[in-house]
């Protein structure tokens, strides 16, 4: 892989990652929580990330399998890539502590009310950590894409995006009352995103030099798992929380019809 290759990729897994600091700056400025925007916002990323995974990374990781090993190979495997992808992200899911997941609904008035400080500060902390543990395979995933195909990257990218917004209030929330320091709850909701770009720089450096057709499509089945369980598990789940189900579902079709008509035209 050459430089102009991993440069356009990294970049947007970088700019997907630094969205929690967009999450951190609305939680300092926006009064309450415009519940349908965010169920909306959710909705449409879990319906480009389910739409892709289906109609473009998985399809496009059986072609590469069975131009390299055969139709009938290649069938099984796609098929085990996926399911080891959703494996891999259930299993990170499973290690981090479900009483402070930061993949629930947050909302800007948790700010009025507020516990003790040390453990506002370990709330922060933890779910910082949490968010980075997740985002990891998300930003192998966003590089991935992006190598592969550019226009794939960008709308994996945007819909990472969305979703990290919400995770930045999750981060800022319990540390800037436990501070009193907008700039350390910024920090460390920036933070906590640069899990993705570290990811994509692992991908770049372990498997662009290896990188077959048969890991190639094996990655591209498994990008697809690891997004049909985060929309499933984390995206849809929060966007309903909020309250706004019928909302959430306007938000999955309208994801799904941007991305089928934005693939069809490029």
């Amino acid at each position: 892989m050459t430089m102009q290759q991993f440069t356009l990729p990294f970049l947007l897994t970088l700019a997907a990652g630094l969205a929690t600091g967009i999450g951190s700056i609305i939680a300092f400025v926006a009064k309450s929580t415009n519940r349908r925007l965010l169920s909306f916002s959710m909705g449409l990323s879990g319906g480009v990330m389910v739409y892709v995974s289906f109609v473009e990374l998985l399809p496009q990781g059986g072609e590469l399998l069975a131009e390299a090993i055969g139709d009938k190979g290649a069938e099984w495997l796609n098929t085990a890539a996926f399911f080891a992808g959703m494996a891999l992200i259930g299993l990170i899911d499973y290690l981090v502590p479900s009483f402070e997941n930061p993949h629930e609904a947050h909302r800007v008035e948790e700010l009025q009310h507020k516990p003790k400080q040390s453990k506002l500060m370990r709330v922060g902390l933890m779910s910082a950590l949490a968010i980075a543990i997740h985002n990891f395979p998300e930003g192998i995933a966003t590089f991935t894409a992006g190598m592969n195909d550019p226009t794939l990257g960008l709308a994996i990218a945007v819909a990472v995006a969305i979703h990290n917004i919400p995770e930045g209030i999750a981060v800022s929330v319990p540390i800037f009352y436990a501070t009193e320091s907008r700039k350390k709850a910024f920090l460390w909701s920036l933070l906590s995103g640069l899990a993705e770009p570290l990811g994509a720089l692992v991908a770049w450096l372990l498997l662009a030099p290896i990188l077959t057709p048969t890991l190639l499509g094996c990655v591209l089945s498994s990008v697809a798992g690891i997004m049909v369980y985060i929309s499933l598990d984390e995206l849809l789940p929060a966007a309903r929380e909020y309250g706004e189900a019928h909302t959430a579902i306007a938000g999955v079709v309208v994801g799904m019809i941007v991305m089928a008509v934005s693939l069809l035209m490029l």
